[in-house]
């Protein structure tokens, strides 16, 4: 089955990249994994490690062809894998997609079910894009915080790269949750 994508193919003389062509268009369903759990792809982010896939920066791309995007937000269509059933509503950052594996920049993907998460309730599709796996890791990193006893009121917390994605959002994800966050660029 056809389906609309980014796909991304290189020409390599040993590690250095020759050639670089990302193309949008019609792609052939083979390009997909012959197992795993089909989604309807509604919406990926543009990360910044896509932005250098996308640009050709070297060690990204580690599969030939590739469709890039290392976030997904859609809906199964079938599945291989019986903790997933059709309707779900699904979410998977990283797991290597976007690098090892076929990512989200098409209207279709085949993935790992073991990669999945269901949609929470109460937050739109739209919504985990915008959080994508930049907000994902960001909240991990003050979760861990509070995990090793760093409380509101307690001092301020740095962040470095606050200008980058991860950093914005752990700046933001700080102060709603009432900590001092110090940026750092």
């Amino acid at each position: 089955m056809a389906f609309r994508g980014i796909l991304i193919t290189q020409t390599l003389d040993g590690a250095r990249i020759t050639e670089h062509r990302p193309e949008l268009g019609e792609l052939d369903g083979s390009l997909l994994t012959a197992r795993g759990v089909d989604i309807a792809v509604e919406y990926s982010s543009l990360n910044y490690k896509d932005a250098m896939a996308l640009a050709g920066r070297p060690g990204i791309v580690k599969t030939n062809p590739l469709i890039p995007g290392i976030d997904i937000v859609g809906t199964v269509e079938r599945s291989d894998d019986p903790q997933w059933r059709p309707g779900e509503r699904v979410i998977l950052n990283g797991a290597g997609i976007g690098e090892r594996h076929h990512g989200g920049m098409a209207t279709r993907a085949r993935v790992n079910g073991d990669s999945l998460v269901r949609l929470p309730t109460g937050l739109s599709p739209e919504q985990a894009a915008q959080i994508g796996t930049a907000g994902f890791t960001a909240m991990l990193c003050v979760l861990a915080l509070e995990r090793g006893d760093v409380r509101p009121g307690g001092g301020d917390v740095l962040v470095t790269g606050a200008s980058g994605g991860v950093g914005s959002l752990a700046i933001a994800l700080l102060a709603g949750r009432g900590h001092r966050g110090t940026a750092s660029t």
